[in-house]
């Protein structure tokens, strides 16, 4: 593997640049400033004029039927079987389930 510069010979001394041949393009000019027309309404709005415009602009969509668009509300979870007693922490903030008493004297009795 060579190491070293792309822009400097091996004895150190600088490269020049290869100047390109064939078409050479000018420098960019940008087109001429142009302003842009006011869209501005010619009177300040108030917010409620301002909603009642956007409002007419853009309709609210009423043709939902039923399940097309809505959800129902979901139950929340729990746990309604007989093999986890509690809930037991064992290192910090780490909920484990407890299933039967001698686990319950283990966490008890673990070194913190």
């Amino acid at each position: 593997m060579i190491h070293g510069s792309m822009r400097h010979t091996p004895s150190g001394r600088k490269i020049k640049k290869v100047k390109p041949k064939g078409e050479v393009y000018e420098k960019y000019q940008p087109p001429p400033f142009r302003p842009i027309e006011s869209t501005k309404p010619s009177r300040i709005l108030s917010y409620a004029e301002q909603r009642r415009q956007e409002l007419a602009q853009y309709p609210s969509r009423d043709d939902f039927s039923v399940g097309n668009g809505t959800g129902t509300k979901v139950e929340p979870k729990r746990y309604t079987g007989t093999l986890v007693k509690g809930i037991g922490t064992m290192h910090k903030s780490n909920a484990i389930p407890v299933i039967d008493e001698q686990q319950m004297k283990d966490l008890a009795s673990m070194r913190r």
